[in-house]
């Protein structure tokens, strides 16, 4: 076979991949699920009142077959097309929720993010002049309870104990000895209480009299509940004395009420709780008269509807949407 031939047949066999290799990525790519991922928010010339929009119905219309989901309350959604529609195909997504207008998109199918963006119906001249007789909230605060430890002091420990030894004692393989096995050792300890409901804090232990250098604290340990304390200290020369030192506590659990201040925009409101928080509750003047909400397992107050997300830290969210008739001041 000539040189020439051979660099036909090898051209030919490339070209022959490059088709296989194209027919078999474009049959991953039919038979490969599509999802659409996107936002829902409100339409608003102000982007900080272009809040997440919850329970809106999204429906993704392609090919004559349909898909619908729902936004959660991130305002996110993701729709799959059913298996053998591929990129670049067309795509209808209807947006639909009873206090917006609803809307419709015409998308190509595409890994982009589609934000939807709703108008709400009280956005007509009607609606805003309807605001204008609106029963008015005011100076929101958001209350909450966490629990709290303090410690009230109740006096202070102060106890010395001996650690008899002999020294230049070889220690001959017989322990306790001394960290490097040449001299024979002794221990002493000694056990503190704190008494009933009580706990130790900042505890000293010092070598006061003898051979200091020659001694090591092995252990200074607690129980469970922090009430007992054991100190044991190893001794190598000479009869040492020590000094343990240690203020004595008594610890109560208080609960503490906290107030924030939420984030207003537009018919919005938003705020967040630590993990810790609870009995979450708003405090708001309705047409200037002070009242407090208890945010019950339904996240509803008379004025506004709340919902909740929490993240993978475990800080909730809140988010609250002022029903029809009110407007925030």
């Amino acid at each position: 076979m000539t040189r020439a031939r051979k660099l036909t047949v090898w051209i030919v066999a490339l070209c022959a991949l490059a088709i296989i290799a194209t027919i078999t990525v474009s049959y991953i790519q039919k038979r490969r699920d599509i999802t659409l991922h996107g936002a829902v928010i409100r339409d608003d010339t102000d982007p900080t009142k272009r809040v997440p929009i919850a329970d809106v119905t999204i429906v993704a219309i392609t090919g004559g077959l349909a898909r619908q989901t729902k936004s959660d309350q991130t305002g996110s959604f993701a729709v799959t097309l059913p298996k053998g529609f591929r990129r670049h195909q067309s795509v209808t997504l209807r947006f639909d929720h009873p206090d917006y207008h609803p809307l419709e998109l015409d998308q190509v199918i595409s890994d982009q993010l589609y934000v939807a963006h709703l108008v709400p119906l009280n956005a007509s001249p009607q609606g805003t002049a309807a605001l204008s007789l609106a029963q008015v909230i005011s100076n929101v605060r958001v209350r909450y309870v966490v629990r709290s430890t303090e410690a009230a002091d109740v006096g202070t420990a102060v106890k010395a104990f001996q650690v008899i030894n002999k020294g230049d004692v070889p220690c001959t393989q017989q322990p306790p000895c001394s960290p490097d096995k040449r001299w024979k050792a002794a221990t002493g300890s000694l056990s503190l209480d704190a008494g009933e409901g009580n706990q130790f804090r900042n505890v000293r232990v010092s070598c006061i009299a003898g051979p200091c250098p020659f001694t090591h604290v092995e252990h200074k340990t607690f129980s469970p509940d922090e009430r007992q304390l054991t100190v044991e200290v190893r001794n190598w020369s000479e009869t040492v004395t020590y000094l343990v030192e240690a203020e004595v506590v008594h610890p109560s659990e208080t609960d503490v009420v906290r107030e924030s201040y939420p984030a207003i925009f537009g018919p919005s409101l938003s705020f967040s709780l630590p993990a810790s928080a609870e009995g979450p509750s708003i405090e708001a003047e309705v047409n200037g008269e002070a009242i407090v909400f208890p945010l019950g397992p339904n996240l509803g107050v008379t004025w506004a509807q709340c919902t909740e997300t929490v993240g993978s830290d475990q800080v909730a969210s809140y988010r609250c949407e002022l029903k029809p008739g009110y407007r925030f001041q």
